[in-house]
């Protein structure tokens, strides 16, 4: 999986977060383990 520019990404061990800034083949490494892409937050509904 290539690093997607614009993305955020979690470390799922230590909370760690990152901002992409450049896209590339590698992916984000944190704590020996992979990187998740971090969801985007829902809104509150304007009812």
């Amino acid at each position: 999986m290539a690093s997607q520019l614009g993305k955020r990404y979690e470390c799922e061990s230590c909370g760690t977060n990152i901002l992409c800034t450049k896209a590339g083949d590698g992916e984000p490494n944190c704590c020996d383990q992979s990187m998740v892409l971090q969801q985007p937050k829902k809104l509150p509904s304007s009812d």
